[in-house]
């Protein structure tokens, strides 16, 4: 038989005990006027709205930030390369000219004299004048004595009184020797009259040489060259007082002329260090001079010094010259040239590289960005480009035109320039 089903007999769920009552929950009630609104959601894509918009904020905020940071790098990149100067330099290049060295020097009379009074009085008339040319012997002025013309009358005045003393002294003594042979008078009285002889005649000879004393100076009253030259100086007028003497001493004595012989001058040149052993007495030198520009006057080495000088490093060397046309004036600022052994290659570089400082010649070197002040030693200077002897290698990069406050360690940024002219 088939299994009795009695749907009578299943257990039914009570719904009156599972449901609970609107009195136990709350959440119904049967006036609608009194239900609550159930909680809204917001949707998904507002989110994701939202989201997008605040990063297009930040990242339109970062761009700003990060676009603003590269403006100030920027700015400060710029301000730090416009601070540093731009230099041009170049860089030497092996000089090809001969084994010779060129070095300033400046010329001075054979002779240079400066003229005093040996007598004391006022100048009378005065024949010279600056730029005479003048010989040995030549009368240049005159001076009045009128002091010195009366003690010279007043001692020739002695002299003769003198003279007369020493007459009548010698009478008397050649008297006494006669009346002694006789023996008239005494030997003692004769020695008396011998002896005041011999005085009178000293006291003569005193006088005959205060006199050519006081001549002596009466001869100055006239000034003479003392050589041939030229009147390079006048410092006295008509109507001046002469005082005697020199500046050495406690006159108050001033020169009255200076003469010079320029017939043959002489031109002192100092010879860096390196070059003394190359110096030789005898030796030709040739001189050029601005003012005679494409002629050269040839001299001799007559004489150095033997002897390096500590301050400046150099040789003090004498060249002679033949100045018979007068071309050449005492004074006068030369080059002389010199003929030595090429011992080393030298550089050369412009002329307006250097600078003349009290730590001596130097030029200035950008190096690694930065400013080297570097003493360098001339060779030979031919008026636009330089030759240096010592200081400088082919690799250092020289400054052209450097400004007189440049100083060492200041940053440059360098800019090469054409070669060095030949």
């Amino acid at each position: 038989m088939p299994p009795l089903h009695n749907t009578d007999f299943e257990p039914q769920e009570n719904t009156e005990m599972t449901t609970p009552s609107s009195e136990q929950t709350g959440a119904t009630h049967s006036d609608p006027a009194h239900t609550l609104p159930a909680p809204s959601r917001i949707p998904a894509g507002l989110w994701i709205a939202c989201f997008i918009v605040l990063a297009v904020v930040l990242v339109g905020v970062a761009y700003r930030l990060i676009q603003r940071s590269d403006a100030e790098h920027s700015l400060q990149q710029t301000t730090l390369i416009n601070a540093t100067p731009t230099v041009g330099v170049v860089y030497p290049v092996p000089a090809t000219g001969g084994a010779e060295i060129s070095l300033p020097g400046n010329t001075q009379a054979w002779e240079e004299t400066p003229i005093y009074a040996r007598t004391s009085g006022y100048l009378k008339k005065w024949f010279v004048d600056i730029g005479a040319h003048i010989t040995q012997g030549q009368l240049m002025a005159t001076i009045e004595t009128p002091e010195l013309d009366e003690q010279l009358m007043v001692a020739k005045a002695n002299l003769q009184a003198a003279q007369a003393d020493l007459n009548l002294a010698d009478t008397t003594s050649q008297r006494y020797q006669n009346l002694l042979k006789q023996d008239s008078v005494s030997k003692q009285e004769t020695d008396v009259a011998v002896s005041g002889a011999a005085a009178k005649k000293s006291s003569v000879e005193a006088a005959e040489a205060n006199v050519r004393r006081l001549q002596q100076l009466q001869s100055f009253e006239q000034v003479y060259a003392p050589y041939s030259g030229i009147v390079t100086v006048r410092n006295t007028d008509v109507g001046d007082l002469i005082d005697a003497g020199s500046p050495n001493s406690s006159s108050s004595a001033k020169e009255l002329f200076r003469v010079a012989s320029v017939n043959t001058l002489r031109v002192f040149v100092a010879v860096p260090e390196v070059y003394a052993p190359d110096i030789h007495n005898g030796d030709k030198a040739s001189l050029t001079l601005d003012e005679y520009p494409g002629q050269q006057f040839i001299g001799t080495i007559a004489r150095n010094s033997n002897a390096i000088d500590m301050s400046s490093r150099t040789l003090n060397v004498e060249v002679d010259i033949d100045n018979a046309a007068g071309k050449l004036l005492p004074g006068a600022y030369v080059f002389a040239h010199f003929k030595v052994p090429q011992q080393q290659l030298m550089l050369a570089i412009p002329s307006n590289t250097l600078l003349f400082r009290s730590q001596g010649l130097q030029v200035a070197i950008a190096r690694d960005g930065h400013v080297h002040l570097q003493n360098v030693v001339i060779g030979k200077d031919d008026g636009k480009t330089v030759e240096i002897a010592t200081g400088l290698s082919a690799s250092d990069a020289i400054i052209v035109d450097p400004s007189d406050s440049i100083a060492e360690g200041e940053p440059v940024k360098a800019t090469t320039l054409s070669a060095v002219p030949q």
